[in-house]
């Protein structure tokens, strides 16, 4: 593909088939993602709706279902579990903290749902096996809204075709101030191993360019190291306020990685070959501008496609590609064996930072 064939095509769904249809979706939390990301996402999709909202009581669903009109059913946790309104929706969207999504999954499965899992799949390594397990009858698709970003995906095209020479190295980054981005008390659950998982910067953040990298590397982890270090007096019960990772992947590139809840609000990503680069930058959270940059026989070609609210565009996707895969019941892509090797590697990562030595996936 030329590179004005890039510049011209860099918004279309490559993977679009599904001519008509509307998946009904059931929202599993309503915390600040899903108020704010979820929600609004999936009223401007061209295959989903939300009809039915569920959450830790009746009348928080309630008061959230008055202003989105085509929810059908406000359920507590507890009733969604026992099968209320199991003819209100086709799919659920789990969107608790980590260690969460296991038991709301295995309703889900038992209700013969397909499910729509945040990332990272669960809190250990573990407990996503039991949630794989359990979803194998069913579609499950985890995510990762970067798979679905038009511009990752033509990333992944260039590396294929060949456009930067042969992969050897990626740069990846991402940081937040969580503590000013998720400001209600209700959402520190990321600062709480029992629902986080290993910890909070890599789990949240750190896989990212982790699973960036093997999406548009077509390639995974063998081997990690990792140094994490926690400062302030928030982060004291988990290991990685702040951290740095390399990765090494069986196509022999190299990945070197930051992740951080308590620095500037940015994020880039990298990817060298032999003859050029490819960046993307502001990448993973969604800032307005994110631009793709080619590098390569003295050139720069730029594919900014003018998204200016990048997130919900994301989420957009990532609903539609759910709902086209559902309802056309073709295979999903990420799957749970797919978040199973994040996982294996997420664990690897927190493991060597702990002994200081280099772990393999």
């Amino acid at each position: 593909m030329s590179a004005a064939d890039y510049l011209k095509t860099v918004r279309d769904r490559d993977w679009e088939q599904l001519e008509s249809g509307t998946l009904r979706i059931a929202i599993i939390s309503l915390g600040w993602w899903t108020r704010e990301q979820a929600i609004p996402a999936v009223a401007d999709s061209k295959f989903c709706e939300t009809t039915v909202l569920v959450s830790s009581s009746r009348e928080k669903a309630s008061a959230a279902a008055e202003e989105i009109p085509t929810v059908e059913a406000a359920l507590t946790y507890e009733e969604f579990t026992d099968a209320e309104a199991t003819d209100e929706y086709d799919a659920a969207y789990i969107c608790t903290p980590n260690a969460l999504h296991l038991p709301y999954a295995e309703a889900a499965a038992e209700h013969g749902k397909a499910i729509l899992c945040e990332k990272p799949v669960e809190a250990t390594r573990e407990r996503a096996e039991q949630l794989v397990e359990a979803t194998e009858n069913i579609p499950l698709m985890v995510a990762y809204r970067m798979q679905t970003d038009p511009q990752v995906r033509r990333m992944r095209e260039l590396i294929a075709e060949g456009a930067i020479g042969d992969p050897v190295a990626v740069h990846g980054s991402m940081s937040q101030q969580m503590l000013d981005t998720v400001s209600d008390d209700t959402d520190q659950w990321r600062l709480d191993p029992d629902l986080v998982g290993y910890g909070a910067s890599v789990m949240d953040l750190g896989i990212y360019p982790l699973n960036t990298a093997r999406f548009v590397l077509d390639a995974d982890p063998v081997s990690v190291t990792a140094q994490m270090q926690s400062v302030d007096t928030a982060f004291r019960n988990v290991p990685d306020q702040h951290t740095a990772f390399t990765i090494r992947f069986d196509d022999g590139t190299q990945a070197a990685c930051t992740a951080s809840q308590h620095a500037a609000y940015t994020g880039h990503f990298r990817v060298i070959g032999t003859d050029g680069e490819l960046v993307l930058e502001p990448a993973f959270l969604g800032q307005p501008e994110q631009t793709l940059t080619l590098h390569s026989d003295g050139r720069r070609l730029e594919v900014a496609d003018g998204r200016r609210d990048v997130m919900q565009d994301e989420m957009i996707e990532e609903f539609d590609y759910f709902a086209d895969r559902v309802i056309r019941e073709a295979p999903i892509h990420p799957d749970g064996d797919h978040a199973l090797v994040d996982m294996r590697a997420l664990e690897a990562i927190y493991d060597a930072a702990e002994t200081g030595t280099t772990v393999s996936v």
